[in-house]
């Protein structure tokens, strides 16, 4: 059977997180909290230290960020905006097999928002993952299994399904 005629071959995004990360307890994490909510319209997390730094004045189990993952629609929506940010094009290095991440800079570059003053500037990590149908079996409680490789999701095939979906440009390095 040819790969584009079965289903269980389609790629599909099964998530988008965005992630801020302060590097610092505070107030700014609350400001971070703010922008992801109004940007997802969604309650984000505190993300936490796992050890301590003092160099860094950074205590264990101490909010250093904040992230917020989507789903279905709302993920492949924000992925839009968040693409159209950054002008439809994202570097090779941005691909790792499943997984696909790029930042912006600031987050007043995504259409729609607006500098806010009470939250200031900020920039973010977008992380997409890419999956086909079949993925559950990994994460299912009962009778769990492994995904073979010839059914995971290659680097190359990430890349293709990006750039045919959002209509991304991947940039190249010239020689």
């Amino acid at each position: 059977m040819d790969a584009q005629q079965n289903p269980m071959r389609d790629l599909k995004i099964e998530k988008v997180v965005l992630n801020i990360g302060v590097g610092q307890s505070g107030e700014r994490v609350e400001k971070a909290w703010k922008l992801l909510n109004l940007l997802t319209k969604r309650k984000p997390i505190k993300t936490i230290s796992k050890k301590r730094i003092p160099t860094w004045n950074l205590k264990k189990k101490e909010a250093i960020g904040v992230k917020v993952t989507l789903r279905g629609k709302d993920a492949e929506e924000i992925l839009k905006r968040c693409l159209e940010a950054v002008d439809w094009r994202v570097k090779p290095t941005c691909f790792d097999g499943e997984n696909f991440s790029f930042g912006i800079k600031e987050y007043i570059d995504i259409p729609g928002m607006k500098y806010i003053m009470e939250i200031g500037n900020f920039g973010l990590n977008i992380n997409a993952k890419i999956e086909r149908n079949g993925y559950s079996i990994m994460r299912r409680k009962i009778k769990r299994s492994d995904i073979s490789n010839a059914h995971r999701v290659k680097g190359e095939e990430a890349e293709k399904f990006i750039t045919e979906k959002f209509k991304v440009n991947i940039i190249k390095k010239e020689e």
